[in-house]
């Protein structure tokens, strides 16, 4: 078929036909609809079956054959609709059945495609299973995203497999924001699950500032590399991070430590006051430590930590720019308006002369800190997503933590994590506090202004509506830092601009 992609995949048994209907709940995406034809008895309500308990991630899942209703539904994460047109009289009837609605909200698993081949979407993607000696023959056959999400979970097993873990449950985990990143949790037959990590390769973007695509001017990391650079590093220097078990760097595959469940926050989704404690605690000390910007990794490897630089500082802050304000009032900035934040910047930026620099872990907040209780001290702050690492002012990450994006932090925790902080840091000796808290208050404003330009973003752009959530609590985050006298312009030029920010 023209543009398309075959796929032919050997199966020994029903357990390898399952572990492919599991490697395409790892792949298929809202709107997909897989086809499954094949003879009685060829597997395909074996492999429908493990597709459903593996997008469920519950063996205990009950999948009845849809012979006799025509459709079954499951409200999973992606809602998926099994047909089975057997007995369908007309593919006209296929309308009735709530195809096209199915369709647009979720996964549609078809068997038996041939009886309503004509009403079925063009781009669906073909899987036919034959018999073959005591095995199975599977057949895929996709074009364009759709054959690219298929052969990236095929090479995922197949890097499993090289790599001794063959027969591995595969379970979704979660993706990044932004989806440059996946994972996934392995439960091996025997032994622990560990987590993988799945980070293709990408074309480079557009340019956006002086001929260089925005993973280049802002410093986002581009492949695995960073990640197991700063895995070391922090663990060398006594803090928790996975440890890394196998890396393909070609191919961007991690097996990497499970941390586990646990986080810092309770089951009502509130701040746990002394785990926050300790990881102010972990930051005290990592800054207290030798900043190293080249790390040598695996062998002869070199990850040098770029620096976080005025034009990847300046660049975050335009988010409040070019998506909020046009969110919040209607329109565009204006020229003078833009003249005006910009030069505002230029010259906080310019204050940070002298602040104390370190490693910025970039997101150290309660999504990406996994509590081991079973530890010491400061080893209970397990430290993931560290792979957007840079070289800046620590005041960063104090602020990342303090005014967790993703959770309210009242001022009373506030006070206490910046006082614990703050006489943590002053036992080691050498630290300027007043320095520091400048440092703090423009590194929140920055980090809250990009923020809050970013939820819109993700909304507007990356149709992710959920993380509007966080917008109040952005913005009151942003009150706080434009307290600072230092911060005296920015606070005038966000009245003027009508954001609505409190005084208080």
């Amino acid at each position: 078929m023209n543009g398309k992609t075959v796929f032919t995949i050997e199966l020994e048994d029903d357990a390898a036909t399952a572990r492919l209907g599991e490697d395409l709940a790892m792949a298929l995406k809202a709107g997909d609809c897989l086809a499954l034809s094949g003879d009685l008895g060829a597997g395909k309500s074996t492999l429908a079956r493990a597709f459903l308990r593996a997008l469920a991630d519950d063996e205990a899942l009950e999948v009845p054959s849809p012979t006799f209703t025509l459709v079954q539904t499951y409200p999973l994460r992606i809602p998926v609709a099994h047909f089975d047109l057997y007995r369908l009289a007309d593919s006209s009837e296929l309308d009735e059945l709530g195809f096209d609605e199915a369709l647009a909200d979720g996964i549609c698993i078809v068997e038996w495609p041939e009886v309503a081949e004509g009403a079925l979407p063009r781009d669906r993607i073909l899987l036919a299973l034959q018999h073959q000696a005591s095995g199975r023959l599977a057949t895929i056959t996709a074009a364009g995203s759709q054959a690219d999400r298929i052969s990236r979970t095929l090479s995922i097993r197949a890097f499993l497999d090289h790599n001794h873990y063959i027969g591995s449950q595969r379970r979704f985990l979660t993706g990044d924001a932004s989806v440059m990143r996946g994972y996934e949790r392995i439960h091996p037959v025997d032994g622990k699950s560990i987590i993988l990590m799945d980070w293709p390769v990408r074309p480079e973007g557009p340019p956006v500032l002086d001929g260089k695509p925005y993973p280049k001017v802002a410093h986002i990391a581009e492949n695995v590399e960073p990640f197991v650079a700063i895995a070391g590093y922090l663990r060398d220097n006594g803090l928790t991070a996975p440890e890394i078990y196998i890396a393909d760097y070609e191919a961007g595959f991690l097996l990497i430590e499970n941390l586990g469940p646990d986080g810092v926050l309770d089951a009502e989704g509130r701040p746990i006051a002394d785990r926050y404690r300790e990881s102010v605690a972990a930051l005290a000390y990592l800054h207290g430590q030798a900043p190293q910007q080249d790390i040598a990794f695996d062998g002869n490897r070199i990850h040098h930590v770029p620096d976080f630089d005025p034009v990847a500082m300046k660049m975050e802050t335009r988010l409040l720019l070019d998506w909020h304000l046009p969110w919040k009032n209607g329109s565009t900035a204006s020229e003078e308006q833009r003249e005006t934040y910009l030069a505002i910047w230029d010259d906080l930026i310019a204050d940070l002369s002298g602040c104390e620099i370190h490693l910025l872990l970039r997101d150290f907040h309660s999504p990406n800190i996994i509590w081991q209780e079973q530890a010491e001290n400061i080893r209970k702050v397990g430290i993931i997503d560290f792979q957007d690492a840079m070289m800046g002012p620590t005041a960063y990450d104090v602020a990342s933590l303090v005014q967790d994006a993703r959770v309210t932090i009242g001022p009373a925790l506030a006070n206490m994590l910046m006082a614990d902080y703050l006489r943590l840091r002053h036992t080691q000796g050498g630290f300027d506090e007043q320095s520091f808290l400048k440092a703090w208050a423009i590194m929140s404003a920055q980090r809250n202004c990009k923020l809050a330009g970013l939820w819109v973003r993700l909304m507007q752009r990356d149709g992710k509506p959920g993380y509007m959530q966080h917008m109040p609590r952005t913005l009151s985050y942003l009150s706080t830092a434009l307290q600072h006298e230092a911060l005296a312009p920015l606070r005038e030029w966000c009245r003027q601009a009508g954001m609505g920010l409190s005084e208080t």
